[in-house]
C-alpha cells in the first residue's frame, strides 16, 4: 500500500470514528446541557492524554511563550466546543456538518490578517462561493433561523481562530501546553456553569461521556498516523467523507432526513474546501494554513495539531 493510500485510509477510518463520536454527543445532548457533556467527557480525557504526553521529550514548563494568543486560542478552543455540541444536540447531523465545513473557509480568510498570507482571486473566489454555500443551507429569511444555527457557525469562526494560532505560535509553544491549557479551561470554567444546570447520570450515560473521549482519541491518533504517512492534500479532504456517515446514522438512529439545500449547500462548501485545500498545494508555499492546519477542530479534549507542528513545515 502506498503511503498516500495508508493516508486515506487511516483519515477515512479516523473521521467515521469522529462521526460515531458527535452521535454519542447528540444523543446525550437530548437529555442534558452541553456543559454537563463537555465537563465530563474533558475528564474522562485527562488520563488518556496523560499517557499520550509522557512521550514528550522537550524541556520546559507549563508556563506558555505567548501568553496572550494562548489565553485567546483557549477561550476560542473552549466556546467552539461548546457550540459545536451545542450544535450537534438540536439540529440534525448533516446540516451541523455542512455548517462545520465552512471552517477551512474562514481558515483562509482569517490567514491574510493573522499570518500575512497571500490570498490570490481564485482562493478568494472559492471562499466566496463556498459562502454562498453556507447561505444556501442556512437559507436566510425562507427557514428559521435557530440558536443551533447560530452555534454551529460559531464553532466554525472559533474553530478557526484556535487553528489560525496554533500556526502562528504553534512552533515556539510545546505540545503539552497547546493541549492542556483548552482542557484545563474546560475542566474549570465549563464545571462551573455546570453546576447550575448539572443532572444525575445514570451508569449508562456516564459511560457515553467516556465513550466519548475514548472515540475522540482513537480517532486522533488515527488522525495522526494519516498525516505522518500521506500528504495533507490527500489526507485533508477526507473530512467531508462525515457527511456521508451524518445522513446514514441521521437517517438510521435519529429519523433525520437530509433535505434538497443541505445537499446543495454542502456540495458548494465541500468543492470550495477541495479547491482551497488543492490549491495550497500546487503552489507549495511555506504558508499554507489550511494545509498545515492539521486539527479535528472541536471536541471535549484531544486536538492532533499540537503533535503534527514539526512534519514537514514547507507543506
Amino acid at each position: 500500500m502506498s503511503p498516500n493510500a495508508k493516508g486515506a485510509l487511516f483519515a477515512l477510518t479516523a473521521f467515521g470514528i469522529f462521526a460515531t463520536h458527535d452521535v454519542v454527543i447528540k444523543y446525550l445532548g437530548a437529555a442534558y446541557s452541553p456543559f454537563q457533556v463537555i465537563f465530563f467527557s474533558t475528564l474522562m480525557s485527562f488520563p488518556l492524554v496523560s499517557f499520550m504526553l509522557m512521550n514528550d521529550q522537550t524541556h520546559g514548563n507549563l508556563r506558555p511563550v505567548h501568553p496572550w494568543w494562548t489565553a485567546i486560542r483557549t477561550t476560542c478552543a473552549m466556546l467552539n466546543g461548546m457550540c459545536a455540541f451545542y450544535a450537534f444536540s438540536v439540529l440534525p447531523l448533516a446540516q451541523t456538518y455542512a455548517i462545520l465545513f465552512a471552517a477551512p473557509l474562514l481558515i483562509t480568510v482569517l490567514s491574510i490578517p493573522m499570518l500575512g498570507e497571500s490570498v490570490g482571486w481564485r482562493r478568494g473566489l472559492a471562499v466566496g462561493v463556498g459562502l454562498i454555500g453556507v447561505m444556501v443551507v442556512l437559507r436566510p429569511g425562507a427557514a428559521p433561523f435557530s440558536l443551533g444555527h447560530l452555534a454551529a457557525l460559531g464553532s466554525s469562526i472559533f474553530g478557526a481562530m484556535a487553528a489560525i494560532i496554533v500556526r502562528k505560535v504553534g512552533r515556539e509553544e510545546r505540545s503539552v501546553v497547546l493541549l492542556l491549557y483548552p482542557m484545563a479551561a474546560n475542566f474549570l470554567v465549563v464545571g462551573a456553569l455546570m453546576i447550575t444546570v448539572y443532572k444525575p447520570m445514570p451508569i449508562l450515560d456516564f459511560g457515553g461521556t467516556a465513550a466519548i473521549s475514548l472515540l475522540g482519541f482513537i480517532a486522533g491518533l488515527c488522525l495522526i498516523v494519516a498525516y505522518k504517512s500521506g500528504e495533507a492534500a490527500i489526507v485533508a479532504p477526507m473530512q467531508y467523507s462525515q457527511i456521508l456517515w451524518a445522513s446514514i446514522y441521521g437517517y438510521l438512529l435519529f429519523d433525520e432526513t437530509v433535505d434538497t439545500y443541505t445537499v446543495i449547500g454542502s456540495g458548494i462548501i465541500i468543492g470550495s474546501g477541495i479547491y482551497i485545500v488543492l490549491r495550497e498545494s500546487a503552489k507549495g508555499s511555506s504558508k499554507t494554513p489550511v494545509l498545515r492546519t492539521r486539527t479535528r477542530g472541536y471536541g471535549a479534549g484531544f486536538r492532533i495539531s499540537p503533535f503534527l507542528k514539526d512534519k514537514n513545515p514547507a507543506q
